[in-house]
């Protein structure tokens, strides 16, 4: 994917991994689930904050998340993915786990002609992702490839 701003210049991996955190993040944040973000951002904003990922991640990650939440109207809900049973999850994984597991599910998912804004949008549509984000269950802690598999199959059975 080239960068909105500068055409000459790519996305990197790095950078999909930067946005998949600040998702994963914002969503905690806010108490809303990925999708929610992802589908508030928009294409546009996605790749907007894909090309300018390179810049962001030198910032402070929560006044990055201020802004984004600020900027898009994002509203707080009450889907808290780290409210887990202590019987079944001893940690919650941390938002930068959470964002490497999306950013290896995208690109092990991405159709040749698919850019990485259309990719988020696609792979956090999915229903599969309700079963990632439930730490309860091990789905997250999966391989990436189960994972891919699991995405393609719409279930980790």
């Amino acid at each position: 994917m080239r960068n909105v701003f500068f055409k000459e210049e790519f996305i990197s991996e790095n950078d999909l991994y930067f946005v998949c955190s600040m998702i994963e993040r914002i969503a905690r944040m806010i108490k809303q689930p990925n999708r929610y973000v992802v589908n508030k951002l928009g294409y546009r904003a996605l790749a907007e904050k894909l090309s300018l990922a390179n810049v962001l991640h030198a910032e402070n990650p929560l006044a990055v998340a201020d802004d984004w939440i600020d900027c898009y109207g994002l509203q707080s809900g009450s889907h808290d993915v780290t409210a887990v049973n202590p019987d079944y999850c001893s940690s919650v994984p941390t938002e930068l786990q959470m964002g490497k597991v999306y950013m290896r599910l995208i690109l092990m998912t991405m159709d040749s002609g698919e850019d990485y804004a259309h990719a988020i949008l696609r792979v956090y549509n999915n229903p599969i992702c309700e079963i990632i984000d439930d730490y309860n269950c091990s789905a997250y802690y999966e391989p990436s490839p189960f994972i891919a598999r699991s995405y393609y199959a719409g279930s980790f059975n």
